[in-house]
């Protein structure tokens, strides 16, 4: 895989609500591959075909329990798993974990807990697959070392402000698809986007001043009108 939000994610609660709920909150953090399940027996049929990379999993099924129905794919896979649940007792959240859950979120939650909590779990699971051996990004002659938070074209080397390495890894992570403002937002600033739209254009075309051969004329980040930006894979026109 390319990137972590190719991996695939099955969500697995009673209620259609919540089910849909985590859809729109995963695919509106970039996720692109995500599957519902609302039953014990919906969840084996779409386990086998779906074949998830990693699990959100209620404890209270219709026909089953969690609990249970994790023990069973542990047989066969070892897939990160995190419960979701109302329930919130210290003894369901140690059950979980000692069953060897990754996670434990407890309902209500708040959409960036669930997104956080879950690109940790994918990080710590997949690190080998979803990052490059060299841990860089390359645009064109332009390279951007992750471990250093530098930009280096030909002689010359800047740094990245935190801000600028927020959203250029956000845009990374979703490299030839379009992240929308909103998503932008969370991602630099952990919070909706009222009040910060001025500021990511700051940020887009300092971002650019540091990546691009010419700045007035991208090639590399683009602007997508009314939606958001889109970083550009190497083989783009």
């Amino acid at each position: 895989m390319e990137e972590l939000y190719d991996l695939k994610i099955l969500a697995v609660d009673d209620e259609a609500r919540i089910c849909n709920l985590i859809g729109e909150i995963l695919s509106a953090a970039g996720f692109r591959q995500i599957q519902t399940a609302q039953s014990c027996t919906e969840a084996r049929q779409a386990f086998r075909k779906f074949q998830p990379d990693a699990v959100v999993l209620d404890v209270m099924l219709p026909d089953g329990d969690g609990f249970a129905l994790m023990q069973e794919f542990r047989r066969t896979t070892n897939v990160p798993i995190l419960f979701l649940s109302a329930r919130d007792a210290d003894e369901d959240r140690l059950r979980g974990l000692g069953l060897g859950a990754d996670d434990y979120i407890v309902k209500p939650f708040l959409p960036q807990e669930l997104v956080l909590r879950l690109t940790a779990v994918l990080r710590r699971s997949y690190a080998s697959q979803i990052c490059n051996a060299d841990n860089v990004l390359r645009l064109g002659e332009t390279t951007v070392d992750w471990g250093s938070g530098s930009v280096t074209r030909g002689d010359v080397s800047v740094q990245l402000t935190a801000k600028e390495y927020a959203l250029l890894h956000k845009l990374a992570d979703n490299r030839g698809n379009i992240v929308t403002i909103d998503a932008l937002c969370r991602a630099a600033w952990d919070d909706e986007t009222f009040g910060y739209e001025n500021t990511l254009m700051v940020h887009i075309r300092r971002l650019r001043e540091k990546i691009e051969d010419n700045p007035s004329e991208p090639h590399w980040l683009l602007t997508v009108r009314g939606l958001g930006y889109k970083l550009m894979r190497k083989d783009a026109p």
